[in-house]
């Protein structure tokens, strides 16, 4: 007969999360246990993260309420994945190598896919799926041995969309970049009765009119004539149903000039409307930029892959906590922790002037710094 699984430790998942949002450096169950003076032994941490793998039925129960709260049917799922680097982790199907298009190079780490909520009441971390490369194979040009994944982003991505949607979490629209505009994925979606927005790659194959798809002529849709603010509507290559495409033109931080072919089932959408929905696919990279500077996602040094998957867990609940605090404080993810670094530096100049109070009236003065004729000194 199977053991019955241990159901979620909500205390010890509220306690080890307010660790998160108020550490400021390495997590650790050690570190925890000193902060709560021992209250809550090493050990009884260290359980909490390794004797079952949480999952995304329970990151849906700890978000249920705030879905619930806020859900409206322009609201819209965020896809995108991120990658916690490795470098002297052993390479296996949970730490492989990626290609990271942030920094435009493969990195070994793990490699996780995230999908948020967003509406103009907040933003909800509502799944997430690690992205493991269990096959091997021998490269036929290098004849190196390498990984890849049974299953791919795309399909884990439908996995997660379809869990919201079992959820009956209303929302309009998904959002993703062009790893994710699969014709499966785009399918998927419409399939479920909701609207995709998604980023092309410019050499997708595409036909601007019924007579051009049934004569087969496609062409790349980076080499189609584009006028400023023009909405084309037309076929994806083995796609049946028809699409409408914008083109969008921007500049990035660096200067450079980028391109966007933003892709949508929804034809009665103008150029506006396209490029300002889809702006709200940012809401996830600021989702990741808060999860790695603000709650420790790359900062702790758990060993195993349940551990990893569980303090992942843990920063997508902590994520939850603050940006629920965020929206009632009317500050962002940064200006609070910001504030919770300056009282932990207040308390920290605090307890020094009672240390040195302490030695001055044991005749043993604290060492306190003074000019001297080499320059700065103790003394």
């Amino acid at each position: 007969m199977p053991q019955k699984q241990k159901p979620l430790d909500l205390q010890m998942l509220d306690l080890y999360t307010d660790y998160l949002i108020t550490s400021v450096s390495y997590t650790t169950a050690t570190g925890m246990s000193a902060v709560l003076n021992d209250t809550i032994s090493h050990d009884a941490i260290t359980r909490f993260l390794s004797e079952r793998e949480y999952t995304n039925k329970d990151l849906w129960r700890v978000v249920k309420p705030t879905i619930r709260k806020i859900e409206s049917d322009d609201g819209v799922l965020c896809l995108d994945d991120t990658i916690e680097e490795k470098l002297y982790t052993d390479e296996n199907e949970h730490v492989a190598y990626h290609f990271d298009h942030v920094f435009g190079r493969t990195v070994k780490g793990v490699n996780q896919l995230n999908l948020i909520y967003h509406n103009d009441q907040g933003t909800v971390p509502v799944g997430m799926a690690i992205v493991k490369k269990d096959l091997l194979f021998t490269d036929p040009v290098t004849g190196k041995l390498k990984r890849r994944s049974s299953v791919g982003k795309n399909e884990l991505a439908r996995e997660l969309i379809g869990n919201c949607c079992q959820n009956q979490i209303k929302f309009g629209y998904v959002l993703g970049d062009s790893w994710f505009s699969s014709q499966e994925t785009m399918e998927y979606i419409v399939a479920r009765g909701k609207h995709f927005i998604f980023d092309l790659k410019n050499n997708r194959s595409m036909a601007t009119s019924m007579e051009d798809k049934l004569k087969g002529k496609f062409k790349a849709v980076s080499s189609l004539d584009w006028e400023e603010g023009e909405v084309k509507t037309g076929y994806l290559k083995g796609m049946d149903n028809p699409v409408a495409v914008a083109k969008q033109v921007f500049i990035n931080e660096d200067g450079s000039i980028g391109t966007l072919y933003l892709c949508t089932d929804d034809l009665t959408l103008n150029y506006t409307g396209i490029t300002t929905i889809y702006q709200k696919r940012w809401k996830v990279e600021e989702y990741h930029k808060s999860s790695k500077s603000n709650l420790g996602f790359a900062k702790s040094p758990t060993k195993t892959e349940v551990t990893q998957k569980n303090h992942f867990f843990a920063v997508a609940v902590a994520f939850h906590k603050l940006e629920r605090l965020s929206q009632a404080t009317k500050l962002n993810h940064f200006a609070l922790k910001a504030k919770l670094y300056l009282k932990a530096q207040q308390s920290a100049w605090g307890e020094l002037e009672r240390l040195r109070m302490v030695g001055k009236i044991a005749g043993k003065n604290a060492p306190k710094l003074a000019i001297g004729s080499g320059g700065l000194c103790v003394r």
